[in-house]
């Protein structure tokens, strides 16, 4: 480990499902800044395959921004000393001999539906759970694995790299797998933390295709002579693996002062969880669809995925698109000035994941139900938050319920912690006090760990959640007493 000075400085590169961005962090015992140096947008690109419109990552332009983001990083502190990466999961690109095969193909495309029963039929989703504790979703790694392998791309590949290790090796040539994003892929053993050899062979993949695991906090190398040379850096600067699936980082930085919390990393997605030990692997958490994905420290992440702010953002672009001009701010003060009842539908249901008309999604969905459609832009925007509100609690309950855990406070992180109404609606349905921000937590908890990896600060997670909490405040909502559930 490089002992810094005091005054070292480390990137984090957060890329989201929306929007990337390069930040700066300068930390110390009580110190904790940072400050942007780069924000670019992100989002799937459709592609006609075969008369297909199939969903990819533009992962190549991704990364010209990233460089893009570092150089400006390096031009204005020059004394750089440490990168990290992070984005988020179930992602990957195929390599052979170091080249990429394809463009990574985007979680929203629908290549995997038929994979899903290939690959129960191999490995029933009881058996599963048991092995690798995670919720059901479509596109987790192991089902995009099995459509690559009936697509015939999987056998020219050597090696597979979820989207923060591809950035890492691109970025140093070292090729690893950080185990909190590994996790997500359905293939590592929830137990031991390992690849479960097992359950790959069974699926009929090749071993050799899984790089080296490797914890949060671990220096994977320093930058390619030609990469520092592309971001103008003269001097050695460090690679280091953090906790590179974005919720991760981000549960690292919620201002937990006790351990009575839980959290809503709140984006395109809204994950909804508590911090745990150890994995829950019962039938009623696989009923429930309750996931355990690695966390920092060899944590446990118990958690359910909720749609998130996809449904609104979706909404506003499909609105967009009819010639409307939306401000968003004027949009969420007209859906708090809604004072009549309004549909609350079921955020999960996967009629919403893929990209599409989605208020006319939403109306159709209302409209099977029983439920009465939003009549305007208005109440379409207080109905999606109405819903997320409810999905929220629910998701915090029953993560309370099925691990144990007991909850006195829900931390909101994330772009939705700016969402004032959204974060009172969540407060009233849970009957509990909710603290809003940081909102660039997934950057903080990078700049954290990178921190510590390289000697500027030390501890555990709990005294990096404290410096957290004495830099950036969070605010509270207080539920209202006719909401709160008895």
């Amino acid at each position: 480990m490089t002992k810094l000075t005091p005054d070292a400085v480390v990137a984090a590169v957060d890329l989201g499902a929306t929007s990337g961005r390069v930040m700066l962090g300068h930390v110390g015992r009580n110190e904790l800044r940072l400050r942007s140096v780069a924000r670019f947008p992100n989002g799937p690109t459709p592609v006609n395959e075969n008369g297909r419109v199939s969903l990819h990552w533009n992962i190549v332009e991704l990364y010209r921004n990233v460089l893009a983001g570092l150089a400006t990083a390096v031009a204005e502190e020059p004394g750089l000393a440490s990168i990290g990466v992070d984005s988020w999961a179930v992602d990957y690109a195929l390599l052979r001999q170091g080249r990429m095969l394809q463009v990574p193909y985007h979680y929203r495309d629908d290549r995997t539906v038929p994979a899903v029963d290939a690959v129960h039929a191999l490995a029933d989703p009881a058996g599963l759970y048991e092995v690798n504790g995670l919720q059901f979703l479509p596109f987790n790694s192991l089902y995009q694995l099995a459509a690559d392998r009936e697509a015939g791309t999987l056998d020219l590949a050597d090696q597979m790299l979820l989207v923060p290790d591809l950035l890492g090796y691109w970025l140093t040539g070292v090729s690893v797998a950080e185990r909190t994003n590994a996790s997500t892929t359905g293939l590592l053993d929830v137990r031991t933390g390992d690849w479960n050899e097992s359950l790959i062979d069974r699926l009929g993949f090749n071993r050799s295709l899984f790089p080296p695991l490797v914890n949060a906090g671990t220096r994977v190398g320093s930058l390619l002579p030609s990469v520092a040379a592309e971001i103008r850096s003269s001097r050695r600067v460090e690679v280091t693996a953090i906790g590179s699936h974005d919720t991760a980082s981000a549960v690292v930085a919620v201002p937990a002062t006790g351990e009575d919390f839980a959290y809503i990393s709140c984006g395109t997605w809204g994950l909804v969880g508590v911090e745990l030990d150890g994995p829950v692997l019962t039938a009623q958490s696989r009923e429930q669809n309750f996931t355990n994905e690695g966390g920092v420290d060899g944590r446990v992440r118990y958690l359910h995925n909720v749609m998130g702010l996809w449904l609104l953002s979706e909404s506003i672009r499909s609105w967009e698109n009819e010639g409307h001009s939306i401000v968003l701010a004027d949009l969420l003060r007209e859906a708090a000035a809604v004072t009549a009842p309004v549909a609350v539908f079921d955020a999960d249901d996967q009629r919403f994941l893929a990209p599409g008309d989605m208020p006319g999604r939403i109306r159709a969905y209302c409209e099977e139900n029983g439920l009465e459609p939003p009549r305007s832009m208005a109440e379409m925007v207080r109905s999606i938050l109405e819903s997320l509100a409810d999905a929220f609690a629910r998701g915090v309950q029953q993560a309370s319920l099925l691990s144990g855990k007991t909850v006195r406070e829900v931390h909101i992180v994330g772009g939705g912690s700016q969402n004032r109404l959204l974060c009172q609606l969540t407060a009233d349905r849970l009957g509990l006090p909710v603290l809003a921000g940081p909102v660039e937590a997934t950057a903080i908890g990078n700049v954290l760990i990178q921190a510590r990896a390289q000697g500027l600060v030390a501890g555990s997670l709990e005294e990096l959640r404290a410096l957290v909490a004495r830099s950036f405040v969070p605010e509270a909502y207080t539920p209202a007493r006719s909401l709160v559930r008895q």
